[in-house]
């Protein structure tokens, strides 16, 4: 059990992070692949992986194990930032005290001694740093960037819902929002945990960090005198790995229409089902018909939420929008009118 204590503090200091972290992806991601752990969400993701996977990238099972504890010196704060070069040079730069903490920790819960070939990066020698650099990049390349839209359109699917909860229930609603992964019983948020923790924020605010490889709990930094940080899990759609359509394919064809023009548009925001039905005065079932072609063509993703299900737009679907010749003239449509369908 994971158990976080709030004071009123703590409670003005909740951020969530607006953006995917390349760094707790990278982790996530590759102790995802490790397994064969929920095959519906990450089967095909690991088919398509794992034969293009460089050898170099095996340096990272040691310090990745599928379980158990992973270097906090591997998912430094951002500060902001959620770009990969920016993250990388923050690890290059960790101190020589915190790697040699960090493998002390990670060697103390090994079930076997780690590879001769970490031992210069636990000393933190400059030159096993850059090849960590490399093998970090190689990986993120072969098994992320080439999926990064859909992962952000995932993540920005759940910061709609996030959004929501914040603008109905304040920052008591946000972490209400969670469950059944995480459960607000003020002033302590608990979660399933494979080990006893209790994290006393003290006044330092949390940061809650949505991860696409974060798998059925949650998951947080073992020191706990770093910034606190809790990385959770999010939705996804058994087809993510189809996503990233572009104009002109076979699947667009569809999209033809002022209906699912001005569906995909309103989306921006994140729509409910039931609100884009009274929004343009058609069944949920019409609504539900149009949204899952804009869905399967890669423009859209829709999580279920409770009672509700959201729909977003994706950076496909934006970039559709922008396109003078991908979609109808949605701009051009008169506002206020109902669409023809």
């Amino acid at each position: 059990m994971l158990r976080v204590h709030f004071t009123g503090d703590d409670l003005a200091r909740v951020r969530v992070a607006t953006a995917p972290d390349p760094l707790w992806e990278i982790t996530n991601s590759f102790q995802v692949l490790m397994t064969e752990e929920n095959p519906l969400a990450f089967g095909e993701w690991r088919r398509l992986v794992r034969p293009v996977l460089p050898p170099a990238c095996r340096m990272l099972a040691a310090l990745l194990p599928p379980r158990g504890y992973s270097p906090d010196f591997l998912t430094p704060d951002p500060g902001g930032s959620s770009d990969l070069p920016g993250a990388l040079d923050t690890v290059l730069s960790t101190p020589r005290t915190v790697l040699r903490q960090d493998f002390g920790r990670l060697t103390a819960v090994s079930p076997r001694p780690l590879p001769a070939g970490l031992r210069p990066l636990a000393e933190g020698d400059p030159g096993a740093l850059r090849r960590l650099d490399g093998v970090l990049r190689v990986y993120h390349r072969h098994a992320l960037a080439g999926f990064w839209p859909q992962i952000r359109a995932h993540i920005d699917a759940d910061l709609a819902l996030r959004s929501r909860a914040v603008l109905t229930g304040g920052t008591e609603g946000l972490l209400a929002s969670f469950r059944p992964v995480l459960r607000w019983r003020p002033p302590v948020l608990e979660s399933d945990y494979p080990v006893s923790r209790e994290l006393r924020l003290g006044g330092r605010g949390l940061l809650l960090q949505p991860s696409f490889f974060c798998v059925r709990r949650p998951v947080t930094l073992a020191d706990p005198g770093r910034t606190p940080v809790l990385v959770y899990p999010i939705r996804h759609t058994p087809d993510w790995t189809r996503g990233g359509a572009v104009p002109g394919s076979a699947e667009l064809g569809a999209l033809l229409g002022h209906t699912r023009a001005a569906i995909l548009e309103d989306t921006v925001t994140g729509r409910t089902t039931g609100e884009l039905a009274a929004r343009f005065g058609i069944s949920a079932a019409a609504v539900s018909q149009h949204t899952a072609v804009l869905r399967q063509a890669g423009l859209l993703t829709s999580a279920r939420h409770g009672r509700f299900v959201l729909h977003t737009i994706t950076p496909a679907g934006v970039s559709l929008l922008e396109s003078p010749s991908g979609s109808p003239p949605v701009s051009s449509r008169p506002r206020g009118n109902r669409p023809h369908p």
